[in-house]
């Protein structure tokens, strides 16, 4: 059997190995993980160090080792030069590798995850400021869905009741239960808190905007004001993963995100609260079920939290 192999790959982790050389962590469609050693890339003036670094996708010659491969070619076809420029396109294609590299598999081909992840990377890095919180959270509910762990956010997962917010009410709520994998009616809720289930608030501010909504996409609302959640932010019950309460709007948007393509009237910039508080949901959501804390994530809310002084961080 051949001692090297030809893959495409894009770097998820970049790391100093040695006095030279760099060990890498790399998204191949291929093979799915590899870690691979980039001799010298370190070294000053290095054919390898610009193709060393995260998000840099390459065609790539590996030759394999005992404990570790090594890299011996490397072509690059593509890379995100705007991400490192930018600190929160920075952090938040730096929180979309990690889960990346949460549900990769090794010596298996991921050709899906390669192409999704490079898509949204993408737009990240074509986001205006205002965007790119919303395209984050985006490409998190995209990579739960390829994983096979998106919360089901239409229907109640007790009754199956299907879930239809009213835009029009500001009191409207239901919750959302991430031990059960989404959407659950009030009724549903009241009753898992009833038996000791913690209960969450996410932390969301009042804040009102507007955007419309098809009236063809099942919501049904009798008015097309989206607001963010009026009640205190304050945790409504222990800390811990359990259930949340989710308004109106929250609930909107997380039906849009299983949409391949978000649609422009969801940039408001006056949407930005409510943004902010489904990718916390979406977040814990993601931790829970592929049982891993998203490190890279801790920096998103210094990056992201609405300028208000009263929304808790």
């Amino acid at each position: 059997m051949s001692r090297t192999y030809k893959a495409t790959g894009i770097n998820l982790k970049s790391m100093p190995m040695g006095e030279a050389d760099r060990l890498l962590t790399i998204l191949t469609r291929e093979f799915g993980l590899v870690r691979a050693v980039a001799p010298g890339a370190r070294k000053h003036n290095s054919r390898m160090a610009g193709r060393s670094e995260p998000f840099v996708v390459n065609e790539l010659l590996i030759a394999k080792g005992r404990s570790l491969d090594k890299v011996t070619q490397a072509e690059t076809l593509e890379s995100y030069p705007g991400l490192a420029q930018n600190l929160p396109k920075l952090i938040a294609s730096q929180y979309l590798a990690e889960l990346a590299l949460y549900q990769a598999l090794s010596d298996q081909p991921q050709e899906e995850l390669f192409y999704l992840l490079n898509e949204h990377l993408g737009r990240i890095e074509r986001s205006s400021s205002d965007q790119i919180l919303a395209r984050l959270t985006h490409a998190v509910f995209q990579l739960l869905v390829l994983a096979g762990l998106a919360p089901q956010v239409h229907l109640c997962g007790v009754t199956r009741q299907e879930i239809q917010p009213d835009l029009s009410d500001p009191d409207w709520r239901c919750g959302f239960s991430i031990p059960l994998g989404g959407t659950v009616t009030q009724a549903a809720l009241e009753q898992l808190i009833g038996q000791n289930r913690p209960v969450l608030k996410p932390k969301s501010a009042s804040s009102p905007g507007s955007a419309n909504f098809p009236a063809d996409r099942g919501l049904k609302p009798t008015s097309t004001k989206l607001t963010a959640v009026t009640s205190s932010p304050r945790r409504s019950g222990p800390t811990g993963y359990g259930n949340l309460r989710l308004a109106a709007a929250e609930v909107v948007i997380l039906q849009r995100l299983a949409e391949s393509e978000l649609p422009t009237d969801l940039f408001q910039k006056n949407l930005e609260r409510i943004w902010h508080s489904v990718e916390r949901v979406l977040r814990q959501y993601a931790e829970y079920h592929l049982d891993h804390v998203v490190r890279s994530a801790g920096l998103i809310d210094t990056c992201f939290n609405p300028a208000d002084p009263s929304l808790p961080v």
